[in-house]
């Protein structure tokens, strides 16, 4: 279940209010992303992902800002979609252990922010080693514990977000 390919060739992307639920994900490379190019402008916000069950998924939860097509030779830019008040809760199952349960790979310049989880658990399928969640750049809370812990969400709100047309939205 992807919100994707926003900001594509510099384009503005605008998203907001949204709300997916009561859904099965099985055997798929991704669970619930929301995925966006470098270089665009607008926001991604109030989106809920709510009561979502994975079995043997690779990358359950997902957000990319720096999306390329081409694996590494995208030039890197300081323009991104503003991510935010995104909210993750009862999402339940196992993951694909080649990568982590949770990738939250935000822009170095726009970071996400109001990344809220709660009643969180994901666990490896076939016994393997649970890894860590990866975050870069990501501010938000966990709401109660979660499985496997995020404890590299980054806690309260950047100090500053760059404006990026997100009121245009």
């Amino acid at each position: 279940m992807s919100i994707g390919s926003l900001g594509m060739r510099n384009t503005r992307a605008c998203v907001s209010n949204i709300t997916v639920m009561d859904s099965v994900i099985r055997h798929s490379d991704n669970g619930v992303r929301i995925k966006t190019w470098q270089g665009g402008f607008g926001s991604v916000s109030n989106v809920k992902f709510f009561n979502i069950h994975m079995d043997n998924v690779r990358n359950p939860i997902m957000i990319d800002q720096y999306y390329c097509q081409a694996k590494g030779l995208c030039p890197n830019q300081t323009s991104a979609v503003h991510i935010s008040d995104i909210g993750y809760e009862k999402i339940r199952g196992t993951y694909d252990a080649r990568s982590p349960a949770m990738h939250l790979g935000c822009s170095s310049n726009v970071p996400c922010t109001n990344l809220t989880f709660s009643d969180v658990e994901l666990v490896p399928s076939q016994g393997q080693i649970m890894t860590s969640p990866f975050c870069w750049n990501a501010y938000g809370s966990l709401q109660t514990l979660t499985i496997p812990p995020v404890f590299c969400l980054l806690d309260g709100n950047p100090e500053s977000v760059p404006n990026t047309d997100i009121n245009q939205c």
